[in-house]
């Protein structure tokens, strides 16, 4: 969807100089994040991150009269911290009561009308280290994934729950009741429409829930459990019950994650529309619901490769229908009751926003924006999904995203920075991004690569990366830089590398394997493999194994940008999180020494109370402002 542009004037300014009405402010402020909806008749609720609020997470309502308002006021964020990366932090009941993960203490708190939150799980004196997700209220009590970490560094995981009117709320809390254990991580708990059982998805170290996961379901009588589907090579995800004896499920055993319906029994396996498309996204974070059921049995799913789009799909007869909807891609978290369906849309020339559709008029509409006032069309880059060739006749997928500005242009061929995004199993999509048109407008190009690894296009791409990270990555990712000096449109001369995490690890491995690069920027990224593998928090603890393979110091050596810092031959910028598990302080100080000691250019800037991702506005606009002055002297250096 790309607007006509007017025609303008224009007059040749070099390029990052452009005039450009998005400031660094304007980006760090507008960005809300929107997620995890959910839909009860005529209301719909959303999670809703603030950075101008130092990233606070609130709870919005919108009730059936069109009203809006805010459930949580400061200082109450509703943040979840498990696996670090959290992931659905509230919910809500048909009668009205809201329960919430609360960031500062990470407790339960539940919330009746205009009421005071009350604590609904124990104190953190009395029970230290418990963090809760993935919540769901049904028949009086609140279900979650239960995170307990230990003094001594363990950590376990379990399915509990919580009644709702537990004499201990508001005091020290109640215990929650622990109905299934033993598994090292747990997501998706969903109860039987007759109460009777309990299904939900478990793997173990080593695995990641992208490679490998069970579904299993357990009787609640009884605590008798049974796994009914997956596997070391499967990645099962989203059960949800179609009746009591069946369940609907996304698997990709066929090399796609698709439907099924499955027994509860594990017998009558069925694909509902097999296809060489995906119909979910990596587990990253607890809650995504990647399809919904409607009230006439028929689901409302999301399908496609790359970017994800809504269809009707019946089980029955396997039909799928897609809806005319006015957006380019969809966040895989949806909700449904009877024929009413939210989700969180984005376009590549319309925000991010909390949808409702009606299932049975197709009438489709926007309740909230994630940046309300855009600038002038003309500022904003059209995106163009492309594919190139990278080493060995492999191709790669990649968005870019050319210069626009309505009233500059400039001389020769532009630069271009290749943007790499983090995970590694995630991936870029063609969504409007004020950060990528602070830059665009301003005469820089972006290409977003989506590197093999990246989720989206199969478990085969997905596993291109399993033994190859520093490899494959770094391959296609110079790929890309080739690719736009190939196409004619980019300067050779000035293309500079960025990425955040993972990404920020390619980002530095590909400045000491290329010198197709100008320079490269860093968020909080991974430099050195053993200290990740010592440092770094539970979920992702196992995961160089695959990525790399088992520690060994020459292998690790030949991958790791720390390593091979003295090949690095442009200017480098670092930035760096100082409260972040994740990848900590740690990976960006000793890349930035070894850089200095072999005397390569090098900014390294730090942000006190930023974790793994900048939430805070000041931060992000801090950071901002030194990218663009990094490129605007990286490119112009001796000219």
């Amino acid at each position: 969807m790309s607007p006509e542009r007017p025609p303008t004037r224009t007059t040749t300014v070099p390029y990052t100089a452009w005039p450009s009405p998005i400031s660094t402010s304007d980006v760090a402020r507008a960005g809300l994040s929107l997620g995890f909806p959910s839909v009860l008749g005529d209301e719909v609720w959303w999670s809703e991150d603030r950075p101008a609020e130092g990233g606070r997470t609130t709870i919005m309502h919108r009730a059936a009269d069109g009203t809006r308002r805010e459930l949580l006021s400061a200082p109450w964020s509703a943040r979840s911290r498990v696996h670090e990366y959290g992931g659905r932090s509230y919910a809500v009941a048909p009668d009205g009561p809201l329960v919430f993960a609360n960031h500062a203490d990470q407790r339960l708190y539940l919330m009746t009308g205009d009421a005071a939150p009350v604590a609904l799980t124990p104190d953190p004196e009395r029970h230290a280290g418990l963090r809760y997700a993935d919540l769901h209220i049904r028949d009086g009590r609140v279900w979650a994934v239960r995170e307990r970490h230990h003094d001594d560094g363990k950590v376990d995981r379990a399915i509990v729950s919580i009644p709702l009117d537990d004499p201990g709320i508001g005091h020290a809390g109640a215990d929650p009741t622990e109905h299934v254990t033993g598994s090292d991580f747990y997501a998706f708990p969903t109860i039987s429409p007759d109460g009777a059982h309990l299904a939900y998805i478990c793997w173990n170290h080593p695995r990641m829930p992208w490679q490998g996961t069970e579904l299993r379901v357990t009787r609640l009588a009884d605590g008798h459990s049974w796994t009914v589907k997956g596997g070391q090579s499967e990645s099962v995800l989203a059960p949800q019950w179609r009746d009591d004896r069946h369940l609907y499920l996304v698997s990709d055993w066929s090399g796609w994650w698709n439907l099924y319906q499955i027994g509860i029994y594990g017998t009558s396996s069925q694909a509902l529309h097999p296809a060489e498309e995906e119909f979910a996204g990596a587990l990253w974070r607890l809650g995504y619901a990647p399809y919904a059921v409607l009230g006439d049995g028929r689901l409302a799913v999301l399908h496609g490769r790359g970017d994800l789009r809504p269809a009707i799909l019946d089980p029955d007869t396997g039909t799928l229908t897609d809806l005319d909807v006015p957006y380019d891609g969809w966040a895989p978290s949806l909700a449904a009751d009877g024929m009413t369906l939210t989700g969180i849309a984005y376009g590549a020339a319309v925000p991010g926003s909390v949808v409702r559709i009606d299932a049975v008029t197709g009438r489709v509409e926007g309740l909230r924006r994630d940046v309300e006032e855009l600038p002038d069309i003309a500022y904003l880059p059209e995106a163009r999904a492309v594919e190139f060739e990278s080493r060995f006749g492999r191709r790669v997928h990649a968005i870019v995203y050319p210069p626009a500005n309505p009233v500059a242009q400039g001389e020769g061929l532009p630069p271009y920075v290749v943007v790499v995004h983090g995970g590694p199993t995630a991936h870029a999509v063609r969504a409007l991004d004020l950060e990528r048109a602070f830059f665009t407008s301003r005469g820089i190009g972006i290409i977003d690569v989506n590197y093999g690894g990246s989720s989206g296009y199969g478990r085969a791409y997905r596993e291109r990366l399993r033994g190859q990270w520093g490899v494959i990555d770094v391959e296609d990712t110079i790929a890309a830089a080739e690719w736009l000096v190939a196409e004619g449109l980019a300067d050779e001369t000035r293309i500079a590398v960025r990425g955040g995490s993972a990404g920020g690890w390619t980002a530095l491995a590909a400045c000491c394997a290329s010198r197709a690069f100008a320079g490269g920027v860093s968020y909080y990224g991974v430099s050195a493999l053993a200290p990740l593998n010592a440092t770094t928090h539970d979920f992702e603890s196992r995961y160089v194994e695959w990525l790399v393979g088992a520690e060994d110091p020459v292998l690790y050596a030949s991958r790791e940008p720390l390593a091979r810092a003295g090949d690095v031959r442009c200017p480098m910028l670092l930035l760096q999180g100082l409260d972040d598990p994740v990848v900590p302080p740690a990976q960006s100080e000793a890349f930035a020494a070894a850089l200095a000691e072999h005397g390569v250019p090098c900014t390294y800037l730090t942000f006190e109370g930023e974790s793994h991702g900048f939430r805070r506005a000041e931060t992000r606009s801090a950071a901002l402002a030194a990218e663009l002055a990094f490129y605007q002297q990286i490119f112009w250096a001796g000219r």
